[in-house]
């Protein structure tokens, strides 16, 4: 089975040069963990949720809330996305997902082209609800 038969092809993206700040509106609008970052609409690193929450203060929204906190999201994507990224194109198959999953240590591989532009996203929830719906 290709991975483009279950890959997510809605993908959020947000430029390598973006803030926390709209990171944090993304996170807080979507239901999306992860984000491809971009530069001139090229593949260039994945920031996740977790790597989100890690940057920011843990004060932010709080009662003891300062202005150090909130400066927190001024942080660009570029100084915290992961850079080291583990692609497939669209045309691998889901046991080469898996294969990838098993070897490193990632939640998500993006899918590209040849010339690096998205082409989408897959995570093991996508494998683990194919499977599910191959079994019902």
């Amino acid at each position: 089975m290709k991975i483009n038969s279950i890959m997510q092809d809605r993908v959020v993206t947000v430029d390598h040069e973006a803030s926390l700040w709209e990171v944090k509106m993304v996170f807080d609008n979507t239901r999306f963990h992860h984000l491809l970052v971009t530069e001139n609409n090229i593949l260039v690193g994945v920031l996740s949720d977790r790597d989100y929450l890690k940057a920011v203060s843990p004060n932010l929204g709080s009662a003891t809330q300062s202005k150090a906190d909130t400066d927190s999201l001024n942080t660009r994507v570029k100084t915290i996305m992961s850079t080291k990224l583990h692609t497939l194109s669209p045309d691998n198959t889901v046991l080469d997902a898996v294969k990838l999953f098993n070897q490193r240590s990632i939640s998500c591989i993006p899918i590209v082209n040849e010339d690096m532009t998205i082409a989408g996203i897959i995570s093991w929830r996508d494998i683990m609800k194919t499977i599910e719906a191959l079994q019902g």
